[in-house]
């Protein structure tokens, strides 16, 4: 019996996949339980139909992450702490201070998207990389300079 999945079936497929499934077990259990359909030519062909909506959503959303990110790269935050003599910050520079200097220069990030190889404890240029979607990362240049 073919059907289609209408959820993640462990051991058998991802939701809008077609599996082969023995008579008893798709007409006992994945039809009643709402887990799947009879894979009909309709069914098949509406499944079809959303994959293509769904690929065409994410193509536009890389599109303008990308654009986004051009844009991104392109700036110099620069932020202001306190530091002694030697250029030792008091305390470091967090993700948080970053997600709010790129907000104060337009860009909205979460600061679980920054990502600092290490805190930033010294006064001068680093390289902080901000990821934007699942396939896009952009280095964004952060420069800490003496506050006073």
């Amino acid at each position: 019996m073919k059907v289609l999945l209408k959820q993640d079936v462990k051991n058998f497929g991802k939701k809008g996949e077609i599996v082969e499934v023995k008579e008893g077990y798709g007409r006992n259990f994945l039809l009643p339980n709402g887990l799947a359909q009879e894979a009909s030519a309709g069914a098949v062909r509406q499944v079809q139909q959303e994959r293509e909506a769904q690929e065409r959503r994410k193509s536009r959303e890389k599109a303008e992450v990308d654009e986004v990110g051009k844009r991104l790269s392109s700036i110099v935050l620069t932020l202001k702490h306190k530091a002694g003599d030697a250029g030792h910050l008091f305390g470091s520079v967090t993700s948080h201070e970053i997600a709010e200097g790129l907000l104060k220069c337009g860009f909205d990030v979460d600061k679980k998207k920054v990502h600092l190889e290490e805190p930033i404890r010294f006064v001068g240029s680093y390289q902080v990389s901000v990821k934007l979607h699942s396939e896009v990362t952009v280095p964004v240049t952060v420069v800490v300079e003496k506050q006073g």
